[in-house]
């Protein structure tokens, strides 16, 4: 059983560095601190790291957290998706109120083109997706 959310549970993978910094600055983080469930397809370090240079410094400005905010959620998914789910699922809507599309290519499942690396990490409040790209809202 897991004994973290989501949040804690990111922090302690020490990977998602910048997806925690992401998340302080938009104020989300007491939203997936909260009782969820929650899916979370959540880039990893070297997936921020292949944004051009700067995104990521500008969108940690207080002036672009309704950016930064939208983006982040497209990344998350309300209820608890685990692995088995989602290579059932062609797209899943986020709480972005965009969806992202789902393929299964070569064994691998992609989220929008972006590789899950991991899947179904555990935590109290859902379940995380490791991916390999930042996925940005139309």
């Amino acid at each position: 059983m897991p004994s973290k959310d989501i949040v804690d549970t990111a922090v302690s993978a020490g990977s998602f560095k910048t997806l925690t910094a992401a998340l302080k600055a938009a104020g989300l983080v007491e939203t997936l601190k909260g009782k969820g469930p929650f899916t979370v397809f959540a880039p990893n370090d070297e997936a921020f790291a292949k944004l051009p240079e700067g995104t990521v410094k500008s969108l940690l400005k207080p002036e672009n957290k309704q950016k930064l905010t939208a983006i982040l959620t497209y990344h998350v998914v309300a209820g608890n998706v685990k692995a088995a789910d989602v290579i059932k699922l062609s797209s899943v809507k986020t709480l972005n109120g965009q969806s992202v599309m789902i393929k299964i290519v070569g064994g691998k499942v992609l989220i929008n083109g972006s590789t899950v690396v991991k899947a179904d990490i555990a935590a109290t409040n859902g379940t995380i997706h490791v991916i390999d790209t930042v996925l940005m809202p139309k």
